[in-house]
């Protein structure tokens, strides 16, 4: 004969999220990130593709860097709040550009971003030697609650 268990979840106390940042050293927040980011009792994740400057037709942008990255910003706002989550729980987030010369004066613009919206992540930056049409910029983030 099985066991039988019962649940009560009258029993179950709201499980509450936890997240930890690591940084040995101090540079990185200057840059607005950590090196590690740890996350017990979640409830879920959402890995979110890579959000560019592609307007709500499906039609790539030809804009500069600048434009591009606010507008990658502004989709994957929407992505994230769409699906349910809140930016502040971004635990990675890994961005692909095609010139680091033209996204790093731009670097501001994310750090905002960061800021407002009280991201910690860790992060990963990288160029590429192309991205999707006329793609300059994209972003990829995983996110929990």
């Amino acid at each position: 004969m099985k066991p039988t268990f019962v649940i009560d979840y009258n029993d179950i106390k709201k499980i509450t999220m936890e997240k930890r940042e690591f940084s040995p050293w101090k540079w990185q927040e200057e840059r607005s990130y950590n090196q590690a980011v740890e996350v017990k009792n979640h409830t879920s994740t959402l890995y979110c593709s890579g959000q560019a400057a592609i307007d709500s037709n499906g039609i790539s942008s030809n804009e500069d860097m600048e434009s591009q990255l606010r507008l990658a910003i502004a989709n994957l706002d929407e992505v994230i709040t769409s699906a349910g989550y809140e930016k502040q729980g971004i635990v990675r987030l890994t961005i692909y550009n095609t010139s680091n010369e033209e996204l790093w004066p731009c670097w501001p613009i994310l750090q905002d971003w960061i800021a407002k919206n009280n991201i910690k992540t860790s992060l990963t930056s990288l160029q590429v030697s192309k991205l999707f049409e006329n793609l300059k910029v994209e972003l990829e983030a995983t996110v929990v609650k």
